[in-house]
């Protein structure tokens, strides 16, 4: 139990790090930090070292799917809302709507420095584990490196294979690159 307790203390900043893609969400931020507290500790009550992957990355899957599970549950409850209905006032007692809360679109530096060390992660991870034909698979289904992005049936003709190979292949191309990706602390 000791041991557990540690866990949870020593990965509080990264429940505290998945939380923040919530800002956005209209909820107080203590509250999605408590409800990120509570994927955690479900992940270290049930953590298997034995499955191949690490804590940290079990854990942001189990906090993620909390906060999603909460979301999801929320919007459930609250099917309709207007976009331009009243939420709050602001600190000069100005009302605040939900669109002016959603559409910040402003670019967090942080997140783009995240998403292009992802990106070339991925791209090793490819390099690094798949065949040429899962490579050339992967690169033109999503149209990497240059390549238009096409269906797995456009796939099939170009390379006198059937539909469904091209589906397995893709399948398992990707279940090695989510394997590597994890490597490197990657979940997705």
């Amino acid at each position: 139990m000791d041991a557990k307790n540690i866990l949870v203390e020593k990965n509080l900043r990264l429940v505290a790090h998945i939380v923040k893609k919530y800002a956005g969400s209209g909820r107080d931020m203590d509250e999605l930090i408590a409800i990120g507290i509570v994927g955690l500790v479900k992940a270290v009550n049930t953590f298997k070292m034995d499955k191949g992957s690490r804590l940290g990355t079990y854990a942001a899957r189990c906090i993620d799917n909390e906060l999603l599970m909460m979301l999801r549950t929320e919007r459930k409850l609250n099917r309709e809302i207007s976009l331009y209905e009243p939420i709050g006032t602001d600190k000069e007692g100005n009302e605040i709507s939900f669109i002016d809360v959603v559409e910040d679109t402003s670019e967090d530096v942080v997140d783009s420095l995240m998403l292009s060390e992802r990106i070339q992660k991925m791209y090793i991870a490819i390099d690094e584990v798949l065949t040429d034909r899962e490579r050339e698979i992967i690169y033109k289904r999503y149209g990497l490196r240059g390549y238009k992005e096409v269906t797995q049936r456009e796939i099939g003709k170009m390379m006198g294979i059937s539909r469904s190979y091209v589906s397995r292949i893709e399948k398992k191309a990707l279940e090695k690159l989510r394997h590597r990706m994890a490597d490197f602390g990657i979940m997705w």
